[in-house]
């Protein structure tokens, strides 16, 4: 099994995402990108999940990916990013892949079947490779999103997050910003460059550009993670 990306890149407010393949995992990551504010366009080959998916996402189109002059009509060219959560057929999936290429789509994450898959993948143009377990669809759109850089929730709805320091954090200790009592979050660790993990205490003190592990609810968790965009 390969190992979930966990690299960070640019996904701001007014960019689209097209995801390819409305199974199990590309409706996750379709809908979890939606909840987060995101429009989406999604894209299947069969009409019955694009009937499902119909009024939950900005678009649901029953179109062949892996048709160019389909995919350009529908103006899938003007996405600054695109999932193939295409699952159980590896000709189709890589076909896909080889029309969004050729539409220059900028940035491109694959959901990967094998290592060799994935493999393939990278040697065609996909800029990401995924190999997910079962339930990793939400846990991808939260790392699509750049709102966080690595994310593990679990089933009582508690969530460990990696995330840069938001601003107000910047130049304070954990005890000054009061994190805790205004994010309802806890800050376990910083991490800076060129210097060791450090176990985080009230005393411990934030600068820009640090890494903080930060665990609560998920939601707040979330919510304390978009605080990295405001000043």
């Amino acid at each position: 099994m390969g190992k979930l990306f966990t690299e960070q890149f640019s996904f701001s407010a007014g960019d689209s995402v097209v995801v390819i393949g409305l199974g199990r995992f590309g409706g996750a990551v379709a809908q979890s990108l939606v909840n987060m504010g995101h429009d989406v366009m999604g894209i299947d080959n069969d009409a019955a999940p694009v009937q499902v998916w119909a009024d939950r996402l900005t678009h649901a189109v029953q179109v062949d990916a892996t048709n160019v002059m389909a995919m350009r009509q529908l103006g899938v060219a003007d996405f600054r990013h695109a999932i193939v959560g295409i699952g159980d057929n590896l000709a189709a999936s890589l076909m896909t892949l080889m029309a969004l290429t050729e539409l220059d789509i900028p940035d491109i994450w694959v959901k990967a079947l094998t290592e060799d898959h994935g493999r393939i993948a990278q040697r065609m143009g996909a800029h990401h490779v995924v190999y997910p377990e079962a339930d990793m669809g939400e846990r991808v759109a939260h790392l699509i999103s750049g709102r966080l850089m690595d994310y593990i929730e679990f089933d009582d709805g508690f969530a460990i997050a990696k995330i840069h320091a938001p601003a107000a954090t910047h130049g304070k200790t954990l005890a000054e910003s009061t994190v805790r009592e205004r994010h309802g979050v806890t800050v376990v660790g910083v991490k800076r460059a060129q210097k060791d993990f450090q176990h985080a205490t009230p005393a411990t003190r934030v600068e820009a550009g640090d890494l903080l592990i930060v665990s609560g609810p998920t939601q707040r968790v979330e919510n304390f993670a978009v605080q990295k965009s405001r000043p």
